[in-house]
């Protein structure tokens, strides 16, 4: 899950690969995959399909014991929100999902209130609170 990836888990990142436009995403998943490389576009099991993918610096140790790396990698499923807007993610996300546009090599990224599905609430206008989109 995005809210369980700690900053030093992605700390060697140099890069974030996106396979596709994300400006049009409200959300895409994230996780820490273990890959046999530091680079290179990695193998996908999932259903749905992958958006992208972090790539390591030189610096990144692999595990001791399996010898793989960890990295990011991004991803949505047939029913999310991009696919089925009005499906089961119309408004709220999953728990491993955060905004395309709060993501950076070394930053986890987070929630918005465009990723969550919804327009700035009553009190939030009424102060005048910019939040990000």
């Amino acid at each position: 899950m995005s809210s369980l990836i700690t900053e030093d888990e992605i700390s060697h990142e140099t890069e974030l690969v996106w396979l596709e436009e994300v400006d049009g995403l409200d959300y895409v998943r994230q996780s820490l995959d273990r890959l046999p490389t530091r680079k290179g576009r990695p193998a996908y099991h999932r259903d749905g399909r992958m958006v992208g993918y972090a790539l390591l610096g030189s610096t990144a140790k692999p595990s001791r014991s399996s010898g793989t790396f960890r990295r990011r990698v991004f991803w949505l499923l047939p029913h999310d929100r991009d696919s089925e807007p009005e499906g089961l993610y119309a408004t709220g996300v999953p728990a491993e999902a955060v905004d395309p546009r709060t993501l950076a090599p070394r930053v986890k990224g987070f929630k918005t209130e465009r990723s969550e599905g919804g327009p700035p609430s009553t009190a939030v206008r009424e102060l005048g609170i910019e939040l990000p989109l």
